[in-house]
């Protein structure tokens, strides 16, 4: 199954074709108010962990090092995820963020996360399906 996840930055105006409209920062982005950005849910627990933004941000820790780390704090709670899936799986999820450059941000790390727990899930929904209609012969 394809699902559609874009990104966009907070500072761009909402638009009909967004869908679920998901904030995934910790922290609340400068100067918005929560009502102007039209937001149908502000998700802090998909967004890293204050520790490891911090150490990213202050360049302590390489960019790989930082997708690695945040990759393994999202496998270690996957449950974090399925809201995001929730809305996935329904249209269209906008992952928003304060980021300059949602590209160089932690989403495509949390949107490839997304997409692989969805396909798994899928895969799984696969396998349990029955390959053939049960013969009901008398």
């Amino acid at each position: 199954m394809s699902y559609n996840i874009v990104f966009k930055r907070v500072y761009e105006a909402a638009e009909r074709s967004d869908g679920a409209r998901i904030l995934v920062d910790r922290l609340w982005p400068r100067g918005k108010r929560r009502e102007d950005l039209q937001l149908t849910e502000w998700y802090r627990d998909a967004s890293p962990s204050p520790a490891l933004r911090r150490a990213w941000h202050q360049g302590e820790i390489s960019d790989q090092r930082f997708a690695d780390d945040y990759r393994k704090e999202l496998d270690a709670q996957p449950e974090t995820l399925v809201p995001l899936m929730r809305h996935a799986r329904q249209s269209r999820l906008s992952l928003l963020t304060a980021s300059r450059n949602p590209e160089q941000s932690h989403l495509p790390i949390l949107k490839n996360a997304l997409l692989d727990q969805l396909a798994r899930e899928d895969d799984e929904a696969d396998d349990r399906a029955p390959s053939s209609p049960t013969c009901y012969n008398r």
